[in-house]
């Protein structure tokens, strides 16, 4: 059971880490169909997961609650939507203190913000990792090994193209190869730690298990309809990224009914 943790917990850094690798094998970012396509299986694969891994066992959990037991759901959601609109008021106004034309590092600058904001948005989807894996150790949830390693593959799959807009984008800004690989692989160091304090907080207050399934959740929808649903639909052609959204969605929602 611990060893089907770590590596849950292991796998959305190796997305990140796997995109950051792109840097080694091609001069040129992520074309577009690509970034779409995969954005939209992973928006599908996130909204599945967020519905039948993450809000449903925490109302569940709640049973006891009776007609009731959908506030702790609720609850949790909302503080994990906040959440995420925080971060991202947040970024805008460093970006613009680090806006100054008359520093020299400006580029540098505009660069670790971007690192930062990417940084940033990957602990809530440590957190949700974690929050999965936690109902798994403890039995309650109604959560299998196979669902939670679905999530966290979903998570990985969305944090592949992550991983290479940040090491690419380095690269072409005259970084070597290894720093911007690095660079990428660092910005999702975070997933796991936050995975990993979920699982040990979870572990010591069984009771707000409800809050924190539907707080991944939150946090997961929000970065769904606020990122990734725009970039499918950022032209005309966003066809590819529906019907990968679409097959995603399916695929996560067969996988948990079948093997929850």
């Amino acid at each position: 059971m611990i060893t089907n943790v770590i590596m849950g917990v292991l796998i959305p850094f190796v997305g990140t880490a796997a995109g950051s690798s792109c840097v080694f094998f091609s001069k040129h970012q992520l074309g577009k169909t690509v970034q779409r396509a995969l954005l939209g299986f992973a928006g599908g694969v996130m909204i599945a997961a967020s519905l039948w891994s993450l809000i449903i066992p925490a109302i569940e959990r709640s049973d006891q609650m009776g007609r009731l037991s959908f506030i702790p759901a609720a609850v949790g959601f909302w503080i994990g939507i906040l959440f995420l609109m925080m971060i991202d008021h947040i970024i805008p106004r460093l970006l613009v203190r680090t806006d100054d034309p008359q520093k020299n590092d400006n580029k540098l600058s505009r660069t670790a913000m971007m690192v930062l904001a990417v940084t940033l948005h990957n602990i809530p989807e440590g957190m949700a990792v974690g929050a999965v894996y936690a109902g798994y150790l403890a039995n309650t949830a109604n959560i299998t090994a196979k669902t939670a390693f679905a999530l966290a593959l979903g998570i990985a799959i969305q944090n592949f193209p992550e991983g290479a807009i940040i090491s690419m984008p380095l690269h072409a800004e005259n970084k070597s190869r290894a720093r911007s690989f690095a660079d990428g692989v660092l910005s999702g160091i975070v997933e796991p730690i936050a995975a990993l304090i979920t699982i040990f907080l979870a572990d010591l207050i069984v009771p707000a298990m409800p809050y924190m399934l539907s707080f991944a959740a939150g946090a997961m929808i929000y970065v769904v309809v606020k990122e990734l649903v725009p970039e499918i639909h950022e032209d005309d052609n966003s066809d590819i990224g529906v019907i990968l959204f679409s097959i995603g969605f399916t695929i996560m929602m067969s996988l948990d009914v079948a093997l929850g």
